[in-house]
């Protein structure tokens, strides 16, 4: 059982876990490229927020939304 854990440590380690490792030796070289998928993440963030926002104002110009008082028994 204990080689089963082994194994699961060795894959997390040495295959998951390798692109964040090249990561690391960029950082000492270039500050632009050890941010750089915390760049990718901040647009892929700011895209899905206007997407969000262009879906809501679609429905809120639908009037698809029940804004009445009674919608929800705790009003």
């Amino acid at each position: 059982m204990k080689d089963f854990f082994y194994a699961i440590e060795d894959f997390f380690v040495n295959v998951l876990f390798a692109p964040f490792d090249a990561l690391r030796a960029l950082e000492l070289e270039n500050w632009w490229t050890a941010n750089l998928i915390s760049w990718v993440f901040i647009i892929v963030g700011m895209v899905a927020f206007v997407y969000w926002m262009l879906q809501l104002k679609k429905y809120n110009d639908n009037n698809e939304e029940d804004k009445s008082i009674t919608s929800h028994s705790y009003l």
